[in-house]
């Protein structure tokens, strides 16, 4: 038999791990749909260059040479400005969300211990309590055959 928090433990890293690929595939298309608005407003980048751009979190430095002759391009910027800020924020709550689940797992990991031995004590009061039965019948029984 596993034990109860090893299965826990299992699945937990299991959604974990999907949660991960889903918000890795999220900043991936964010990430895309930013570069595709630079290239609308006639700025070409670098997978390189957009990685620093988010990572830097400078997103002047690459559209200071935008155009702003032309109300479309204006905002055309202030998406690409918005996406990146969401971004941001994106990564911000997966760090944060990624530490409450290291927590997490760490406190089933330290209390998976106590919880199997609460399931063994609770499994065999259930064979103490039917001898309990057995022997409380017994000993009505020779009770009775002591009185006659």
């Amino acid at each position: 038999r596993v034990p109860q928090h090893s299965t826990l433990s299992r699945k937990f890293v299991e959604v974990m791990t999907e949660y991960n690929a889903t918000q890795s595939k999220y900043r991936d298309r964010c990430k895309d749909r930013i570069q595709r608005q630079l290239e609308i407003t006639g700025r070409t980048t670098t997978n390189e260059e957009l990685e620093d751009m988010l990572e830097s979190g400078k997103l002047a430095i690459f559209t200071d040479d935008i155009k702003m002759d032309s109300q479309m391009t204006k905002q055309a910027l202030n998406e690409i400005e918005t996406r990146h800020n969401e971004i941001i924020k994106l990564e911000t709550s997966i760090r944060e969300l990624h530490d409450m689940f290291v927590d997490m797992a760490m406190l089933v990991e330290s209390q998976g211990e106590m919880i199997d031995r609460i399931e063994y004590n609770v499994e065999h009061s259930v064979d103490y309590v039917e001898r309990a039965v057995s022997d409380t019948k017994k000993a009505v029984k020779y009770l009775s055959k002591d009185r006659r």
